[in-house]
């Protein structure tokens, strides 16, 4: 079992920058995604970004302010940068990956992130 514990989130304002951090419990090989999803109030969780060694997808409204970044094989970050309140919402970190040739999906607890004046 995998576990994903998120760091890095709390209150900015417009404009500011925030890095969110991702640790899993075990190695995650590179070949496997692994990134973030969000969720707002009263809405769906969305993508935000994801990267393996094969890709790296962004969400396409937040291509340019957001970066995701994998430095080893049990963390991934996310740098956020000219933050907006619409950008308000626990941000989750997400794994993919085979277990007993099953591709499955963990999930970490989350982390809120409130951008307001």
């Amino acid at each position: 079992q995998v576990q994903l514990v998120e760091s890095g989130g709390g209150a900015v304002q417009p404009g500011e920058s925030l890095t969110l951090s991702c640790a899993a419990s075990q190695a995650i090989s590179s070949t496997s995604p692994m990134g973030w999803y969000r969720q707002a109030p009263g809405k769906q969780r969305e993508l935000v970004a994801t990267k393996s060694s094969i890709s790296t997808d962004y969400a396409d409204s937040l291509k340019g302010r957001f970066t995701i970044s994998r430095d080893n094989l049990w963390t991934v970050s996310l740098q956020m940068n000219d933050l907006k309140p619409e950008d308000t919402a626990v941000y989750y970190c997400w794994a993919e990956l085979f277990v007993a040739a099953s591709l499955r999906e963990y999930w970490g607890q989350g982390t809120q992130v409130t951008v307001s004046s």
